[in-house]
């Protein structure tokens, strides 16, 4: 189980981690996600599929 960005098309709308900011932070030099924690609680998991659905580019990848 996890979540990631998938970098390669995120566009830094920030939806992601308006959606989930327990789960997700923005770097200082782009505003781009990414995943800030490295253990995925049911809780967590629940954020992922939540922010997954409020981006625009379908960044957000949840394998569960």
């Amino acid at each position: 189980m996890r979540v990631y960005v998938d970098e390669s098309i995120c566009q830094g709308h920030t939806l992601c981690a308006m959606a989930a900011p327990e789960l997700f932070d923005l770097r200082e030099d782009d505003g781009h996600a990414y995943v800030s924690v490295t253990e995925f609680t049911a809780e967590l998991m629940a954020a992922g599929r939540r922010a997954a659905s409020t981006c625009p580019e379908q960044a957000i990848v949840v394998e569960d």
